[in-house]
This record gives structure tokens, C-alpha cells and sequence, in this order.
């Protein structure tokens, strides 16, 4: 199975359940802190692939939550430079396997990745499940 590197909010509950799910498959998940790592445009940049740039943004995040950003307004190096200046806008998780990079967790994406097998389930473990209340996640 793989060794997969796991950068997560920590105290997040749907990063907890996706490093379970991942352990259950029989992957061993080394987990970093994504809000305290020092990023910078290269070594966070390979993990968003061919996304559109939009889909590298956390939509919990407060900022896009409440409208002060929108992920349309932005170009690659723009993106690059607010993450890098507010982490929290960055969508979680980031993990790498070999050199291999991927963001988020779509079920079906990881399976077909590094495999998930039994493990996967049919709960949505990427939607942050604050999104629809008042108080969102605070910075930590």
C-alpha cells in the first residue's frame, strides 16, 4: 500500500475521517499541518495539477464563504500568492504519494489513485459539513 503525505486543517473533522478511510485501505498517512507549513509557489503549486484555478480554493473558507473572494477572480499567480498569504483559502487535503500530487478528496479520484477498496463509503467526506451554519472553521 502507499505512503501517502496528508496536509490537513488540523481539528478538521472531514480530514479525521479521510485519514481513517485511507488507514482502513491499508495506507500509511504521514499528516502535516497545511496551515502551518511553509509554502511557497513551487512546493505548493504541483498539487493542484490541471484543476481550473477556481477548484484550488477552499469553499468553506471564510473569505469565499461569506463573497469577499471569489475563485473566479483569479489567475494562477494570483492564487498562488494569497494562499500562500492566507492559507486557509487553499483546498484541503493535499496529499502527495511518490511524485504523485493530488487535492481534495473525491472518493472515487483516490480509489482510482492508490485505491481505497472496502474503506470507501458513500458519505460526502470532502463538502465541509460547517458550510451551511454561521460560525465557520477558525484558523489553526
Amino acid at each position: 500500500m502507499a505512503e501517502v503525505l496528508f496536509y490537513e486543517k488540523v481539528g478538521c473533522g472531514n480530514n479525521t475521517k479521510q485519514k481513517q478511510m485511507l488507514e482502513n485501505a491499508g495506507h500509511q498517512v504521514i499528516a502535516k499541518n497545511l496551515l502551518k507549513e511553509n509554502w511557497t509557489t513551487e512546493t505548493l503549486r504541483p498539487y493542484f495539477g490541471s484543476l481550473p484555478v477556481a477548484q484550488w480554493f477552499n469553499p468553506a473558507a471564510p473569505k469565499i464563504k461569506n463573497k469577499e473572494l471569489d475563485p473566479n477572480d483569479f489567475n494562477e499567480q494570483s492564487a498562488l500568492e494569497i494562499m500562500l498569504q492566507e492559507p486557509l483559502l487553499i483546498r484541503r487535503p493535499l496529499m502527495k504519494v511518490g511524485e504523485e500530487y493530488r487535492v481534495g478528496f473525491d472518493q472515487n479520484v483516490v480509489d482510482e489513485w492508490i485505491g481505497l477498496g472496502e474503506a470507501k463509503n458513500k458519505q460526502d467526506i470532502e463538502s465541509c459539513p460547517r458550510s451551511h451554519q454561521h460560525s465557520p472553521c477558525k484558523e489553526t
